[in-house]
């Protein structure tokens, strides 16, 4: 019996699952409150577990992606992203800003007594030191992605270079580590597998604690800001993504079709890098090859934050209306230019939406107790925007891989 329940468990849509738990988590935080607290360690391993297969996938997808390319390749591929970065991040802050000024979402609110300390926003000396560490097991023991990725390439470099040499012993040093990092890579998919079995459970737990402890009353004084950012998601998914996945002549009911469970477990985790390792799977299954997704993927995840520049737009906004600010048609542009460069910048930074918010805020002279008040919705707000984010991701890689396959053509 207890066989038979385990197998319809585990063969079962992994959607269907992730949704159950969601949907029963909600309904338990609702009816007993404070009480699902007890669950919150189960949320808690459900992220440790995810994190704790992401880290070593992301450093051996990317070394796997760089020994097959040349530094012509890298290249090319690293600026035709960016410039998609750039381009969906300024439409994600502008579809902000645009539906907040409609629907003004802060004109009957006022501040919460909160006081919020000031997070820095990283310089470009920080953000480079953090990007190449003193200390490659400190950068895997302290999750520094970028610093991960940075040690990826640079592996991956040299491995491509003795693979490449033309002395026959380097030549099989090379063929060796690159069969050994495959058999890691293996091995740590299989690993991901067994979590997924678990992540229902986890996402439960995230979802009843959640709710238990904000419940329905913090939501509703936040209704419109949720619902705003939540319209700009639809518009950021329906206009933006499709339009470039047309633009790249791929199919777009088969693209979401095919990247569902990414996109679920991104928006039920509000992880973007522990969902890394099932978007890359995603974006196979989409069609882009294995080496632009093991590349574009993992740089996504550090540099593309369209979910926290939709934020930041509507946020921006929603700030100027409890403060009574006008702000002119060049704060707006400004909003925009500036928006987009720190969420490309501080993507990988822990806290980005913080950050950035925080950084906007400050330099318009609004006060940092609004980042309080969104608080109270910021699960709920994390969610569509960590979706959005993976989901950015993959359109990138989708839009270079086809550029790329064009370009093999002619």
């Amino acid at each position: 019996m207890l066989s038979k329940i385990w197998r319809g468990y585990r063969d079962s849509s992994f959607v269907l699952k992730m949704s159950i738990g969601f949907i029963a988590g909600i309904a338990s935080g609702l009816v007993f409150g404070q009480k699902m607290a007890f669950f919150q360690p189960l949320g808690t391993l459900l992220i440790n577990l995810l994190s704790l297969v992401a880290i070593p996938v992301i450093f051996l997808t990317v070394v796997l992606a760089v020994d097959q390319m040349s530094m012509k390749q890298l290249g090319r591929m690293g600026w035709k992203l960016i410039l998609y970065y750039m381009a969906t991040t300024a439409a994600a802050v502008g579809i902000g800003v645009g539906l907040a000024l409609l629907f003004q979402p802060g004109q009957y609110l006022t501040l919460p007594n909160t006081q919020v300390d000031t997070p820095a926003a990283p310089n470009f000396s920080d953000v480079l030191l953090q990007m190449v560490p003193s200390n490659m097991f400190e950068a895997f023991s302290g999750g520094n992605v970028m610093g991960i990725i940075f040690l990826a390439v640079i592996i991956g470099l040299a491995i491509s270079a003795m693979k490449f040499s033309t002395e026959n012993e380097m030549q099989k040093h090379g063929l060796l580590l690159d069969r050994i990092i495959i058999a890691l890579k293996e091995m740590f998919s299989k690993l991901l597998t067994g979590v997924l079995l678990y992540a229902p459970i986890g996402v439960f737990a995230i979802s009843a604690t959640a709710f238990g402890s904000q419940g329905w009353e913090t939501f509703k004084s936040l209704l419109t800001f949720t619902g705003v950012f939540y319209l700009g998601v639809v518009l950021l998914w329906l206009f933006v993504y499709t339009g470039f996945l047309r633009l790249s002549g791929n199919s777009v009911s088969n693209f979401f079709r095919s990247t569902k469970e990414a996109y679920t477990t991104a928006f039920f985790t509000s992880s973007s890098i522990a969902s890394l390792p099932i978007a890359i799977k995603a974006a196979q299954k989409a069609g882009v090859s294995e080496r632009t997704a093991n590349f574009a993927l993992p740089l996504g995840a550090v540099f593309n934050s369209d979910g926290g520049a939709l934020r930041m737009g509507v946020s921006i906004v929603f700030a100027a209306n409890i403060t009574n600010l006008e702000l002119s048609i060049s704060h707006f542009f400004i909003i925009v230019i500036i928006g987009t460069l720190l969420s490309i910048g501080t993507a990988g930074v822990p806290a980005a939406g913080l950050v950035t918010l925080a950084a906007v805020l400050t330099m318009f002279g609004l006060p940092l107790e609004i980042v309080a008040l969104i608080a109270g919705v910021d699960a709920i707000i994390g969610m569509g925007g960590t979706a959005s984010n993976v989901v950015g991701d993959i359109v990138g890689a989708v839009v270079v891989d086809s550029s790329e396959k064009k370009r093999a053509t002619t």
